[in-house]
C-alpha cells in the first residue's frame, strides 16, 4: 500500500494518554517521509509517554499542546489547523479522547481542532479490554460513525496490563490504509465541477515588435489550475504567455490581450461553477497602436506614448455569471494590500479576494504571503508555497460550493 497520495497534504495527527503513543512515532515518520506535512497535537497526558521533541525532530515541526500558544500567527489560530487539514487521525485515541468527541467538547486543542474541521477524521482506539467493551465507550463509538468518524478498532493481544484481550492499537498498516482512503475520497472534493483559471500577463501591442505588459510569471494561477483539477475539477486555464509547462488534465486557452482574456473567460462562464482571475492584467493599453514597427530614426531621442484603458474584466465577469457561480479576484499592490482588497471585494461584487504586496519579490518566485478577503472577514496567511496557497484556496472553494 503507497503513501503517494499525502504528498503535500496536510495531516493532522492527534497524540493522547496511552502507552501505545510510542507507535505513534513511526507513523509521523511514515507520513513525513511520504511527503505529508505532519502536525502533531499533543494531549498533556502524552507528553508524559513520549517526548514531543522526537515528533518535532521527524515532521520538522513544532509539536502543539496548548489551546493558546501564540506559535500560530494566524487568525483564530487555535482553530487553523482543523481548517485547513486534510485529514486527522488521532492515534493512539484514549476512552476519554473518545468519549470527549463524541460528546463535542472543545476544552483543548486537539478536541477544538476535530470540532472545527470539515476535513476526514480518523480515530484509532488503544484501551483495556474492559474499557473497550464497557456500554459506554461502545455507544461513544457508535456515536462517532454515525457522524462519518472513520474509527479503526483496536486489536486482541497482550495488553500493557498482561491481560490478553481486545484494544492493543491498530497496525500501521490499517491506519495508513484509513488515511489513503479519506485523502483520496478529499482529494475529489471538487469532482463535478467546472473551474476556470485566468493566469500570466496580457500583452498589448504598441507595435508589432514592443508590448505593454508586467512581470507575472503564471506560477500562482498554474498552481491553482493543478489543485483544481486534483480536486476532481474540470479545469479550463486561461493563460497568457508564460514560461511554465502546461498542468496535466487541464484545458489551456492561450491569450494574449485584455481583449482575447475577456471574450475567452465570457465563453466560459455559462458553464463555470468557479472563476479565479490570476491573471495580471494591464490597466492600459496603447490607444493607437502601429501596424509597422517604430523605427528609432523616426521617432527621435523621445516618444510620447498615449495609453487608454482597458475593460474591466473582472467586473464584466462577476456581472455576467449565473448565480451560485464563485468568482475569485486577486489584488496586487504595493504595501498594504487589504484595505484595497475589500474595496474590490465590495465594488465588483466578488466572492473572495486574495491580496498580496508585490514589494515583496513575489514575480517569478516559489512562495508568496496572501490574505483571503471575503464577506467574512481577512485572513492573513503566513508566507507558504504556491501551491500551499492555491490548495488553502482551493480548500476554501470547495466548502462554499459545498
Amino acid at each position: 500500500m503507497s503513501l503517494d497520495i499525502v504528498r503535500g497534504r496536510l495531516i493532522v495527527l492527534g497524540v493522547s494518554g496511552s502507552i501505545a503513543a510510542y507507535k505513534a512515532v513511526e507513523l509521523a515518520r511514515h507520513l513525513t517521509q511520504a511527503g505529508a506535512t505532519v502536525q502533531v497535537i499533543m494531549t498533556r497526558s502524552a507528553t508524559e509517554f513520549v517526548q514531543p521533541l522526537t515528533f518535532q525532530a521527524l515532521t520538522y515541526r513544532p509539536v502543539e499542546i496548548e489551546m493558546f500558544s501564540g506559535i500560530d500567527e494566524r487568525a483564530a489560530g487555535h482553530v487553523s489547523m482543523g481548517i485547513h487539514a486534510d485529514c486527522i487521525v488521532i492515534a493512539p485515541a484514549t476512552a476519554h479522547v473518545v468519549a470527549r468527541l463524541a460528546h463535542g467538547f472543545a476544552d483543548d486543542l486537539l478536541a477544538t481542532t476535530v470540532l472545527a474541521s470539515s476535513a476526514p477524521v480518523i480515530v484509532a482506539p488503544a484501551m483495556e479490554t474492559h474499557m473497550w467493551q464497557n456500554a459506554a465507550t461502545q455507544q461513544n463509538v457508535s456515536t462517532l460513525r454515525a457522524r462519518g468518524v472513520h474509527v479503526v478498532d483496536p486489536e486482541a493481544g497482550e495488553l500493557a496490563s498482561g491481560m490478553v484481550g481486545q484494544g492493543r492499537l491498530a497496525t500501521l498498516e490499517r491506519i495508513e490504509a484509513e488515511i489513503v482512503d479519506a485523502v483520496r475520497v478529499r482529494s475529489r472534493r471538487l469532482a463535478g465541477r467546472r473551474v476556470v483559471v485566468t493566469a500570466g500577463p496580457t500583452l498589448e501591442p504598441i507595435d508589432p515588435v514592443r508590448v505593454l505588459t508586467n512581470r507575472s510569471s503564471g506560477k500562482m494561477g498554474y498552481a491553482v489550475a493543478t489543485a483544481a483539477r486534483e480536486a476532481g475539477a474540470d479545469v479550463t486555464l486561461i493563460t497568457g504567455p508564460t514560461a511554465l509547462a502546461s498542468p496535466a488534465g487541464v484545458r489551456l486557452v492561450p491569450i494574449e490581450t485584455v481583449a482575447e482574456l475577456r471574450d475567452a473567460v465570457l465563453a466560459s462562464l455559462p458553464d463555470a461553477d468557479a472563476v479565479i482571475m490570476a491573471a495580471a492584467v494591464s490597466d492600459f493599453r496603447a490607444a493607437d497602436a502601429s501596424a509597422s514597427k517604430l523605427k528609432k530614426k523616426d521617432v527621435g531621442d523621445e516618444m510620447t506614448l498615449r495609453l487608454v484603458r482597458t475593460v474591466d474584466v473582472l467586473s464584466a465577469v462577476a456581472a455576467a455569471r449565473r448565480p451560485g457561480t464563485l468568482v475569485v479576484g486577486f489584488k496586487a499592490e504595493t504595501g498594504d494590500p487589504v484595505a484595497e482588497a475589500e474595496r474590490m471585494l465590495k465594488e465588483k461584487g466578488l466572492d473572495l479576494v486574495v491580496a498580496n504586496d508585490v514589494s515583496q519579490d513575489v514575480f517569478g518566485s516559489e512562495s508568496d504571503q496572501v490574505t483571503f478577503v471575503s464577506a467574512d472577514g481577512a485572513e492573513t496567511l503566513p508566507r507558504l508555497a504556491k501551491t500551499e496557497v492555491a490548495d488553502r484556496l482551493i480548500e476554501r472553494l470547495a466548502a462554499r460550493l459545498g
